[in-house]
């Protein structure tokens, strides 16, 4: 367990003892309520369509950010929009390519934590592909289909097969029909911030990943110190195990700020 972890489990099984009479006792922060959700690439907004409503449940305050899919800059000002609309701290929660996005924004001083969804998690002058090619390539790289602007999106057999395949078919064709076109070049764009070196982190790894390596997902999390949740969930780990994301996230919500980078 990696020194970060170790804080972290700490901080989250401590109990606060308040004695009489002893009128300078301080009391634990009260947990993160902001959690701005950023969704990847081939997908929109729906993407967390059922870890929102158990959140807010939960008492958070959630906001989905809609990237335009079209650069990192682009995506990167879309979330950093959102994040000057709040008024206290926040939790940035990225899938997939929205871990490049919140790894390049987080950086910011409202941001406490970030949670990592079966994502990428560059390093300073690296790009998205850049971080998942000593992983090999993985069953849906050969399904993406480039139109003559650059802008990619997903075969049918890509989403059912590769990208939902742990979801009910009917969800799968949900995923099809609302993913968003994705401008391919992108994922060559270089990050320029690496919040999770400054910021403490979370990881959902998706075990049966088919669309980022889920030995990639293993490394972010041991690359930043984080702390590292696996599920046996497929690439949209969020929508085939809404409960168990939603409590990766509510741990961060509880323990970001008491936690420091080692």
């Amino acid at each position: 367990m990696t020194k970060f972890a170790q804080t972290v489990l700490a901080g989250s099984i401590g109990v606060a003892t308040a004695f009489g009479g002893v009128s300078h006792a301080q009391t634990a922060p009260p947990p993160v309520k902001n959690i701005l959700l950023v969704h990847g690439a081939f997908a929109d907004g729906t993407s967390w369509g059922k870890v929102i409503p158990i959140l807010e449940a939960r008492g958070f305050h959630v906001i989905a950010v809609q990237n335009p899919l079209t650069s990192l800059a682009d995506d990167a000002n879309a979330t950093r929009r959102l994040i000057a609309l709040q008024d206290a701290p926040v939790i940035l929660v990225g899938h997939s390519w929205g871990g490049a996005v919140i790894t390049e924004v987080g950086d910011d001083p409202k941001v406490v934590g970030l949670v990592y969804v079966a994502a990428w998690m560059p390093d300073v002058g690296k790009s998205a592909n850049q971080t998942s090619e000593p992983f090999g390539p993985t069953p849906v790289l050969k399904e993406i289909k480039v139109d003559a602007q650059h802008f990619a999106s997903l075969s049918e057999d890509g989403v059912i097969n590769d990208f939902a395949n742990g979801l009910p078919m009917a969800e799968r064709r949900l995923v099809l029909a609302v993913q968003g076109q994705t401008y391919g070049p992108m994922f060559d764009e270089k990050l320029t911030h690496a919040a999770w070196k400054s910021k403490p982190s979370w990881h959902v790894i998706s075990m049966n990943d088919r669309t980022l390596s889920p030995a990639m997902e293993e490394d972010d999390a041991k690359r930043s110190g984080g702390v590292a949740v696996k599920l046996p969930t497929c690439h949209v780990a969020m929508l085939q195990e809404p409960e168990k994301v939603a409590d990766v996230i509510t741990e961060a919500a509880k323990s970001s700020l008491k936690a420091t980078k080692p």
